[in-house]
């Protein structure tokens, strides 16, 4: 699979590491050539100097043959432009941009544009860690209706079934996390305490989600 990247900073120069490292063929691109200092002398792939959004560029960075493309430019605008020119122009079946500004991030994931929104992932990262109790999505979908987040359920959950919290709160467990390990929960799975719940569930519900995960059940243990 050939993977063509555009600029060659700390997450771009880490990514075409690791491509290159999985024994994938990989271009990368960046309008300064100072930048491919950060590739090791052992790199196999391709170094293109140019910008992203240029026809010719991409072309001899081989983003013909490519399987997929990854826009981590320091700009918003080059990294979107970049990614919808390799979607729309050249066919590439897996683009993702990096987007810093989390607006825009929203307004291109409708669009159908897979992106990573910088800034937010950070923020709900450190939010989630200073205030607990607050609803930071570790995953939604581009339409954000579905949220993955993870919760800590109060301690009158403790000893009852997955299954029940998960009808009392219309909620689905994908995994809990218990001593550092994850697990995925079964019928028979009971809640301990000190689990960490990863859970989906329709964002349009999260403060009744949040309700009955924090007060625990309201009829009586089953």
């Amino acid at each position: 699979m050939h993977v063509v990247i555009l600029g060659c900073g700390r997450v771009g120069s880490a990514l075409a590491r690791s491509v290159d490292r999985f024994g994938h063929s990989v271009a990368i691109i960046d309008q300064d050539p100072g930048a491919f200092a950060r590739l090791p002398a052992d790199f196999a792939g391709r170094t293109v100097t140019g910008v992203g959004f240029d026809q010719a560029t991409l072309i001899e960075a081989g983003i013909r043959d490519a399987a997929a493309f990854a826009a981590v430019s320091s700009g918003d605008n080059s990294n979107i432009i970049s990614a919808r020119i390799a979607r729309e122009m050249f066919g590439v079946g897996r683009v993702v941009a990096r987007i810093y500004d989390p607006r825009r991030a929203e307004v291109y994931e409708r669009l159908g544009i897979p992106t990573v929104a910088t800034v937010r992932w950070t923020r709900d990262q450190i939010l989630r860690r200073l205030v607990p109790d607050a609803i930071t999505p570790e995953w939604s979908d581009t339409s954000g209706t579905i949220a993955l987040t993870e919760m800590t359920p109060s301690t009158a959950w403790v000893g009852l079934r997955v299954s029940a919290l998960e009808s009392a709160a219309g909620i689905r467990v994908a995994c809990l996390t218990r001593f550092g390990e994850g697990l995925l929960p079964d019928a028979r799975t009971l809640i301990q305490d000190g689990d960490t719940l990863h859970v989906v569930f329709a964002r349009s519900r999260a403060t009744e989600v949040e309700t009955v995960l924090r007060t625990g059940p309201t009829d009586g243990r089953p």
